[in-house]
């Protein structure tokens, strides 16, 4: 497990925490003026988190449902009885449980005075969510350092991960640092504009050359 903290300015800070089943990345960010704090992705059990009741988080925000990213949150629950998590409205977590905030597509989190957009990003899963705030964004399994997710699994769409990466995460700008799901790169965090830079699965023409580029590295991977 490899922790990581970074103050990118006087209104958050980023906690990363590396391990998992593939190198994951479970976040957590802090409202520097509230000290309101929330996870990314439950990833990894609590107590590598080093969590308290003194500094028990508020919510865990899911960037999409597959089980490495879900898989303790149960524990999380049990820990912090009645934590709130946020995902898709068609979220498997989407249940009768009353402590489940469904986030539409552009809608606006706050945590402590941080406002957190969520951008569902369908494509790699359809329930894919990336959440911005400033300049940062947590892109799940959306875009990884040096390429973008995969999109081989029930539930993923390659079209659609096209319009999520070229109409949506390319749109932001180019200062933007992503914080992705799994540590897959030289770096655990990078800007959009870097990024492009070095990873030809974001330097498409259009959509066929995008579905051209993603053919070939699967093929080669």
């Amino acid at each position: 497990m490899r922790k990581n903290i970074n103050k990118l300015n006087s209104t958050f800070s980023i906690q990363s925490f590396e391990g998992g089943y593939d190198k994951n990345f479970s976040y957590i960010l802090t409202c520097l003026k509230t000290s309101e704090s929330i996870i990314i992705d439950a990833s990894l059990h609590p107590s590598i988190l080093k969590l308290s009741q003194e500094n028990k988080p508020s919510a865990i925000f899911i960037t999409h449902s597959h089980n490495d990213h879900v898989k303790y949150i149960k524990n999380f629950d049990d820990c912090f009885p009645g934590i709130q998590i946020v995902g898709h409205p068609e979220s498997k977590l989407n249940t009768s449980k009353n402590n489940y905030i469904p986030s539409m597509h552009n809608s606006t989190v706050k945590v402590g005075k941080l406002n957190i957009k969520t951008l569902h990003t369908p494509g790699h899963y359809f329930d894919s969510i990336c959440f911005y705030l400033e300049n940062i964004i947590f892109t799940g399994d959306t875009m990884f350092v040096g390429r973008t997710g995969r999109t081989i699994s029930n539930g993923s769409d390659i079209e659609d991960l096209y319009n999520s990466i070229y109409k949506t995460l390319l749109s932001l700008p180019k200062s933007t640092i992503i914080y992705p799901g799994h540590n897959y790169g030289e770096v655990p965090s990078i800007s959009i504009r870097k990024n492009i830079e070095i990873s030809p699965l974001l330097q498409a023409s259009d959509k066929n050359d995008f579905l051209n580029k993603m053919k070939d590295y699967e093929k080669n991977r």
